[in-house]
């Protein structure tokens, strides 16, 4: 874990001392009520526990990626993270504020992007979205025009400030959340698929978009993702959460080697060849004509890989496939029940 100074500069914030970590989690549980139905007039009550006691530190100025297969638990932990949901259990603080029970005070510093749920007003030109968020977080005015004119020439949304949200691409309303999220100058902001609909290019200006936020600014960045790419460019930390339990917590290396993950080098040769003789641990696991598909240890750079393959065989094209987190997390299970 990366040791950042933790400490709010002349803010009373409640922490505990010098080993309390910007975001706390010690023990917390989020159980739910269920009710199914079993037959004419009756309802069978159960509990879904979807985080079950996890603990974990993330200081100030991280970037954490927070990843799972779905239905995992990411989403209801930021959920508690932000105080849409209270905790059924345990300790949970953001900045030494318990956000279920000061959720307007933590609200003014932090920023939240669900990938698949807007914070703009559905009808009205995203620009007016800004405008009524500079209100609503009572942004003062010099910063409000410098912070607007910075997000949007990064991300690109000159073109799109006076079309209405529900006429944009799910690329183009992903990138407009993204400034929403950050107009108020946020400590922490947390990212639910924010690459989700986005093209290559797009999602290359968010990544360095957010590498500068958190270079810049020291913005604490809590990232949930599907892509590992998001992953592997953006964060030295990573923590796997899985039935509502954290498996793992550490770099992306360790997690691969874990779960041993593997990535995929596809080559486009000239013409068909036999297969390519590979150096171990790397194998061919396909052929078909003149492209070949071969697998290496997902946490093993490919740059020798692929320089001796360029060197030794008449190379068209190639491509690096990284390994599914689910492929990653079944793996590490699997490990786990045979040890």
């Amino acid at each position: 874990m990366t040791g950042v100074d933790s400490g709010l500069t002349g803010v009373d914030d409640g922490s505990t001392g010098a080993d309390s970590g910007f975001i706390e989690l010690d023990g917390v549980e989020k159980v739910f009520d269920v009710r199914k139905k079993t037959g004419f007039m009756k309802r069978e009550r159960r509990q879904v526990r979807a985080v079950d006691s996890i603990s974990f530190r993330v200081e100030r100025g991280e970037m954490v990626g927070y990843i799972g297969p779905n239905g995992a638990g990411k989403s209801t932990t930021i959920k508690m993270l932000t105080g849409i949901l209270t905790p059924s259990a345990g300790r949970l603080r953001v900045a030494g504020i318990d956000p279920s029970r000061d959720r307007m005070r933590l609200a003014h510093r932090i920023g939240v992007v669900f990938g698949q749920r807007t914070t703009l007003w559905w009808d009205l030109p995203l620009v007016d979205s800004y405008r009524l968020m500079h209100r609503m977080y009572r942004i003062p005015d010099a910063r409000y025009r410098e912070n607007l004119d910075r997000l949007v020439e990064l991300l690109d949304l000159g073109d799109l400030l006076d079309v209405p949200v529900r006429q944009l691409s799910l690329g183009q309303r992903m990138r407009g959340d993204i400034a929403a999220a950050l107009l108020h100058d946020p400590e922490v902001l947390y990212l639910d698929e924010p690459t989700i609909g986005l093209d290559v290019v797009s999602k290359s200006k968010v990544r360095e978009f957010l590498r500068e936020l958190n270079a810049e600014r020291g913005t604490t960045v809590l990232l949930t993702t599907h892509d590992l790419q998001d992953i592997e460019q953006l964060c030295k930390r990573v923590m796997v959460i899985d039935h509502g339990r954290l498996m793992y917590d550490g770099p992306l290396a360790g997690l691969h080697e874990a779960g041993e993950s593997e990535r995929i080098l596809v080559v486009d040769l000239e013409r068909e060849l036999p297969p390519i003789d590979a150096p171990a641990p790397a194998r061919v696991v396909r052929v078909d004509g003149p492209r070949q598909w071969l697998a290496f240890p997902a946490a093993e750079s490919a740059a020798p890989l692929v320089a001796r393959i360029a060197a030794e065989y008449p190379l068209v094209d190639l491509s690096v496939r990284e390994p599914d987190i689910e492929a990653v997390i079944a793996q590490m299970y699997a490990e786990r029940a045979t040890a």
